[in-house]
């Protein structure tokens, strides 16, 4: 069966920020557009693996035979413990790593900061043939930049319209841009910082740090509203997918994913060589 069946709409329609969208008015808990249960969520989430690392796979055999024109980018932003790392690992990771370029930016470095905000950014764009994935992005400079007031008011209002030219350039490269925010509730993130702490192996994925932004959520979610607003655009929509429930939010990621690379329709490369030769060579030699 394939992962879409339980589709009602198509992923990239049911999840798009659009004129008049708010942030406030999405369920965490909710599964827009698909009306399968748990079991059958994760039932179509591996019938979904054959399709996407097919198609990632023709787009890196194009960038091997130098034939490729377009890539894709996935670009995740989300609170922390919505999910991030599970996407990487559980969608993105059934794919052959060889073609996939994962950049994950952290604070920047003095070197970085002496350099405008997308300096950093544009040295990770993905090759042609390529799935490049920002486990955190350009965006932490309207977010948290925002938040946290690291720059002035007038450099963050300067900074929306850099991203909207800067995603544009790279729509121009031939480049997808898959916007998804992770919509985790602050309920379901308290649950999943103390099962962190209950669990020593997991004690390293703890930042108590993560207690104090609680504090700031509202002012996140603020942030967030008018970077959607700002920010998502036709060429580079934004998409914010429901996170408390782990299994749609990767069943959604992959569905954009797949609609992606099916857009760009890569094809297996031509051989330029006589299959027909080398057929005969290899069996005499």
């Amino acid at each position: 069966m394939s992962s879409h069946t339980h589709w009602t709409t198509p992923a990239a329609e049911a999840l798009r920020v659009g004129p008049g969208f708010r942030l406030a008015d999405v369920d965490p808990r909710s599964t827009p557009g698909y009306d399968g249960d748990k079991a059958r969520g994760t039932a179509d989430l591996e019938s979904g693996i054959a399709p996407l690392a097919d198609l990632q796979e023709r787009l890196f055999a194009q960038s091997v035979a130098g034939t490729a024109t377009g890539s894709v980018l996935l670009v995740l932003q989300a609170m922390d413990t919505a999910g991030k790392g599970g996407i990487v690992k559980h969608v993105v990771g059934a794919v052959d790593p060889q073609g996939v370029e994962l950049a994950s930016f952290k604070k920047p470095t003095a070197e970085e900061l002496s350099h405008d905000f997308l300096w950093r950014i544009r040295k990770r764009l993905p090759d042609a043939g390529r799935l490049g994935v920002f486990d955190r992005s350009h965006y932490e400079d309207v977010l948290i930049g925002r938040v946290r007031s690291l720059a002035p008011a007038d450099e963050i209002e300067r900074r929306y319209g850099a991203i909207v030219a800067f995603e544009t350039e790279a729509a121009d490269l031939g480049i997808r841009v898959v916007k998804v925010m992770l919509h985790i509730s602050k309920e379901e993130q308290r649950e999943r910082l103390a099962s962190r702490l209950d669990r020593p192996d997991k004690h390293w994925k703890y930042n108590p740090s993560d207690v104090d932004e609680r504090a700031l959520w509202d002012e996140y979610m603020d942030a967030y509203q008018v970077a959607f607003e700002r920010t998502s655009t036709p060429l580079a929509p934004w998409h914010v997918v429901p996170a408390d429930r782990k299994w749609y939010a990767r069943l959604a990621v992959q569905r954009l994913l797949i609609d992606a690379l099916a857009g760009l329709d890569p094809q297996w490369p031509a051989a330029d060589y006589d299959v027909a030769t080398e057929r005969r060579r290899l069996a005499e030699s």
